[in-house]
């Protein structure tokens, strides 16, 4: 496999203040893809990168598979159980304000379980059964909604970020090699 990896933006050394979840990182993603060469495109993600990854695979038709690890279901369901628990729902509601003003994007359009009807592609979530940061719930409601072909691997004592140890990579990259060689009409991709 030939590997592009790289820095959403406002993460690691890209630039930009303002993170919107997917709304517009699934555009960063689609320009990404357009300096590819044609042929297979899985996309890989953890956490944030698996739900832009979904989100992007609903709109692309060059992306192939996809791997999502520890998504979240939709940005307004996560933010509300991440939000520390002295916040009131007003609070709460006002944060999602500005953060739609100051980052000029629609909350209640992240969202990788809408996404995920439209997605006819294989997809593969996994997620650590025992992660108290995003609960395994998004990604069964993510499951449930996919359209196409799928599968759901709960990872055992897992927490957020811990599920892709050894064994479910290995599994992982074996269910690439046969989604990838089953579109290629029986050869392998490499």
């Amino acid at each position: 496999f030939d590997v592009i990896a790289y820095d959403s933006r406002a993460h690691g050394e890209s630039s930009g203040d303002i993170c919107t979840y997917g709304f517009f990182e699934k555009r960063d993603l689609q320009r990404i893809i357009d300096t590819v060469q044609a042929g297979p495109i899985a996309l890989v993600g953890t956490s944030l990168g698996a739900a832009v990854a979904l989100q992007e695979a609903a709109l692309d038709s060059r992306v192939t598979a996809v791997v999502a690890a520890e998504t979240f279901s939709d940005l307004r369901t996560v933010a509300r159980e991440r939000a520390p628990f002295f916040l009131t729902p007003h609070i709460i509601d006002r944060a999602f304000q500005l953060a739609e003003q100051e980052g000029h994007f629609d909350i209640d359009a992240v969202s990788p379980e809408k996404a995920a009807a439209q997605i006819r592609i294989p997809v593969v979530l996994v997620h650590g059964a025992d992660d108290i940061d995003t609960s395994p719930d998004h990604s069964r409601r993510v499951f449930v909604a996919l359209a196409g072909p799928k599968r759901l691997i709960l990872v055992p004592g897992a927490r957020h970020n811990q599920s892709l140890n050894a064994d479910v990579w290995n599994e992982v990259e074996q269910w690439l090699d046969d989604v990838l060689t089953s579109q290629e009409g029986g050869q392998p991709v490499r």
